[in-house]
This record gives C-alpha cells, structure tokens and sequence, in this order.
C-alpha cells in the first residue's frame, strides 16, 4: 500500500499522461493511423480501427482513475492502463527486434517525432509499474493542505519531466537524421 499522497501523484500523472495522449491523437487520428500501419503489425484495413479503438481506450482510462473509488472502476483503469502500457511496449520490442527503429513511436502526437528506442520500452516497463503500484490501495491517511500541495506539484513535477524525456528524445533523433544528411 502506498501513502494516500503518493497515490494521488502516481494515478493523476498517469490519467495527465492517458488524457494528454488521446487529445494529441484524437486531433491528428490520420497521423495516429499512419504511426500504427508504420509498425506493420496489423493488417493495413485495420489500422483506422485501432488508431480509433486505442484513443478512445486512453480517454476512457483516463476518465476511470480519476473517479471516485466508491464507483469501483479504479483498480479496472489501473490494469487497462497497465494493459496499454504493455501493448505499446511489445509493439515497440517486437519492432525494435526487427531493426526497425526508424518509424515513429506515435505516442508524443503530430508535434513530436518520435522514432523507436530501448528508451521508449523502458519508459512503458515504468508506467506499467506505477500502475500496478496503485492496484493495492493507499494507507488510511487522512489527507491535510500540505498533501494537497504534495500532490499538485508531483503531478505537476512527472508532467514537466515527461514533457523534458519526450522533448529530448524527439531532438536526439532530429540531431541524428541532421548528422546522417550531412
């Protein structure tokens, strides 16, 4: 079990980083769709489908951690998100292992490009972690304004340091297709 706090930080970044997520594909679903048709994994005609079915997947999962637990859909979100995670990490592994590393992640919307790296499935293997993690519940801790701070600012803290790895990430490949051009 962990601290109610830590909990709270855990479950909110991961809804940020699901929410985050559908609205950057939702917005670009064509971009989205090309991204999984690029990992050759599903039949081409199924594409379209799968880009749909996994934004609407993080919306809803986005949504269901942050419910209440008295709905009960908690601890469902948390082994979707975990699900998800670990989805995107094989499709990633699977590429990885067929030296396809210069398609794109598909994971950081239009804006970043994105191409497939050991990083990208480590990052998965720590969201998977964080959210098996909160699967066994927090402590029975009443939580003060101090937590209410705490927790803010760790969300706030995970998003801006996801926003970083992501950042650098797309710059060392854009660093790396600049050296090969020249």
């Amino acid at each position: 079990m962990l601290d109610p706090a830590l909990e709270l930080i855990a479950r909110g970044a991961l809804a940020l980083l699901l929410g985050a997520g559908a609205i950057g594909k939702a917005r670009d679903l064509a971009a989205f769709r090309a991204a999984i048709e690029g990992y050759e994994l599903l039949p081409p005609r199924a594409a379209g489908a799968a880009a749909f079915t996994f934004t609407a997947c993080e919306a809803l999962l986005a949504a269901a951690l942050l419910a209440p637990a008295s709905l009960g859909v908690r601890a469902l979100a948390l082994l979707g998100a975990a699900a998800l995670f670990v989805a995107y990490g094989v499709a990633i592994a699977i590429n990885l292992a067929r030296g396809r590393r210069e398609i794109e992640c598909g994971c950081g919307g239009a804006a970043a490009h994105v191409p497939l790296s050991g990083w990208l499935v480590a990052r998965n293997v720590a969201l998977v972690a964080a959210a098996l993690a909160c699967l066994g519940g927090a402590t029975d801790r009443s939580l003060g304004a101090v937590d209410a701070i705490t927790v803010a600012g760790g969300i706030a803290l995970l998003a801006l340091l996801w926003i970083a790895l992501h950042g650098l990430l797309a710059w060392s490949a854009a660093i790396e297709r600049m050296q090969e051009d020249v």
